[in-house]
């Protein structure tokens, strides 16, 4: 398995790589933002991990190009920054997942089995969920509702995909983080509900249409007509 890390500090670098080879990945390494993105276009990998404070490039738009050209290829952001808007600032430029340094290389490779394992089904989905005059099909990742085209960030389409495989369920916070980010956040941050706000001004319309994703007061979050 072929894993690309584009990050600029040594001792990172070292613990990563030797980490995954250990585990059978092939690592490559670029030094820089410019060199990350040379290599992640030309090149043949399955997932990236990549720091935000990159000389050349920084990590979020590296992010953000890969994504427009691979979307199917994982990402794991680095950094030493852990706030809530930093967390939504990655995620909205396409991270898959954001881990926090310094952390444990078991973690590491945790949030890389579960990435794996949310993009190996990926060519099988062949279905469309609907709600209301909302539909979303899983195969091609587009949204709709009464025939008009919704453009969605890739965590708002996870978010809003999660609802949907689990329509007319309460789902609560720690469900939706678990599930959608694959992170155990600090139960205090408000990233779900930064989302959830998101997704219903794409998906409600600021109340013009029927509202679709309903909140259950102390519990969670429900996608239903």
């Amino acid at each position: 398995m072929n894993l690309l890390l584009v990050e600029d500090e040594p001792n990172v670098v070292s613990v990563i790589s030797r980490g995954l080879m250990d585990e059978g990945f092939t690592v490559s390494v670029a030094p820089d933002g410019l060199i990350g993105r040379k290599m992640a276009i030309e090149n043949q990998f399955d997932i990236i991990i990549l720091d935000i404070m990159l000389p050349g490039l920084n990590g979020l738009e590296l992010c953000k190009i890969i994504k427009e050209q691979k979307p199917n290829l994982p990402i794991i952001m680095l950094t030493a920054l852990g706030t809530t808007e930093n967390v939504v600032n990655g995620l909205d430029n396409g991270a898959d997942d954001y881990l926090i340094k310094p952390f444990k290389f078991a973690e590491l490779f945790a949030r890389i089995r579960m990435l794996m394992r949310r993009y190996s089904g990926i060519s099988s989905l062949d279905q469309v969920v609907t709600v209301a005059d909302l539909e979303i099909n899983l195969s091609a990742k587009t949204v709709k509702r009464a025939e008009r085209e919704i453009t969605l960030t890739a965590t708002e389409y996870r978010l809003l995909e999660y609802l949907a495989k689990n329509k007319g369920k309460i789902l609560s916070r720690i469900d939706i983080l678990e599930n959608v980010w694959d992170i155990d956040f600090n139960l205090g941050t408000n990233v779900v509900d930064v989302y959830v706000n998101y997704l219903r001004k794409k998906i409600d319309k600021g109340g013009e249409q029927q509202k679709l994703i309903h909140t259950a007061v102390g519990l969670g979050y429900v996608l239903k007509g």
